[in-house]
């Protein structure tokens, strides 16, 4: 009786994980459920023309950094005319993969446990736009002094992601992969 009542559970979860948004946002289900690297990470640009078009002006975040109406405040076309003081315009056909690509892959639309708790902390309140003004990155990098960011000619911006985490390439950003530049000894990060 008891393992009837276990199988229907099973069963009904199953379904609801493989119906959900969550889970029809990640490429295969499958792979999504044994990817182990989800639980902390964020899942690494995979589309080759979102990687080429912004990666070629800075790196190419990936979208589960930010909630889907951030990506759709961000990738419009009025607003790529003045992306941050620069004229990024795409055409049409370029930026809808791209749209749309960053919104399917979006924070709130991931099972990845980073992705997870910018979506959760970003659930009220106007969309975000700039990932280094989230408070969820601020907080992981409150113990970080200005001379080693803005002051380090090698970084000089948390939005250089890439300077200091030298994995974030493939989504990790986790404390043991950081490297700031002019600072190899520094070990903030571990200390509590």
């Amino acid at each position: 009786m008891m393992q009837g009542k276990l199988k229907v559970v099973a069963l009904l979860a199953a379904a609801l994980l493989t119906s959900s948004a969550y889970a029809r946002a990640e490429e295969d289900f499958l792979d999504w459920l044994f990817n182990f690297d989800r639980q902390k990470n964020v899942k690494p640009v995979t589309d080759k023309q979102y990687q080429d078009e912004c990666g070629a002006c800075h790196f190419a975040y990936q979208p589960g950094l930010l909630p889907a109406r951030s990506w759709d405040a961000l990738l419009n076309a009025e607003a790529l005319r003045k992306h941050f003081g620069v004229n990024a315009e795409l055409d049409d056909d370029t930026l809808k993969v791209i749209h749309d690509y960053a919104v399917d892959n979006a924070a709130d639309k991931s099972w990845y446990k980073r992705s997870r708790k910018i979506a959760v902390a970003t659930e009220e309140g106007p969309a975000p736009l700039r990932i280094t003004e989230l408070r969820y990155i601020s907080l992981k990098h409150r113990k970080i002094s200005g001379e080693m960011i803005k002051g380090n000619k090698a970084v000089k911006s948390l939005s250089f992601c890439d300077r200091c985490h030298t994995q974030a390439e493939k989504g990790v950003y986790d404390a043991d992969t950081v490297n700031i530049p002019n600072y190899p000894n520094w070990d903030g990060w571990f200390n509590k």
